[in-house]
């Protein structure tokens, strides 16, 4: 799928009123990551849930960029998190993926991106492992691990 494409399928799942790129699937944000060279997957989440495991990413040729958004284990603002991604990716035309454990805090560093300039900042919906069941327990139904998309130990 295009840019152009997948652009304006997240703009139709966008949150209202807000200014980023909008909402992808984890499908399509794999799928745009295995074919496009300028695209990015940015796991926003703590040290300590990348030790549970990341998104495999090696099929893509790609490795995920791990930087916090919050760290563990006060989830204190990370406030290198500009800084850090700018420097891991310069070009603010580049498509950037913001993924975390259920898609709250990738929302909010898509949003800040966006507003340092990157055009395209989408947030992967229900993250790397979805929305809490009935259960409270995280990874059903939703989200990376869900859709069985690559994934391994951190």
């Amino acid at each position: 799928m295009t840019l152009e494409l997948l652009s304006e399928k997240a703009r139709q799942n966008a949150h209202e009123n807000l200014a980023y790129a909008g909402e992808v699937s984890p499908r399509d944000a794999y799928g745009h990551l295995a074919l496009e060279q300028n695209a990015f997957l940015i796991d926003v989440r703590t040290k300590p849930e990348w030790e549970q495991g990341i998104p495999d990413l090696t099929d893509t040729g790609k490795n995920p960029l791990l930087i916090e958004w919050k760290k563990a284990p006060d989830y204190a603002l990370n406030s290198n998190f500009v800084s850090e991604l700018s420097k891991a990716v310069p070009d603010k035309n580049a498509a950037l993926f913001f993924l975390c454990r259920s898609g709250g805090r990738s929302l909010d560093a898509a949003l800040a991106m966006t507003q340092q300039g990157y055009r395209h900042c989408f947030n992967v919906t229900d993250g790397f492992e979805g929305s809490p069941a009935t259960n409270q327990q995280y990874g059903r139904p939703t989200g990376w691990k869900a859709e069985k998309l690559p994934w391994r130990q951190g």
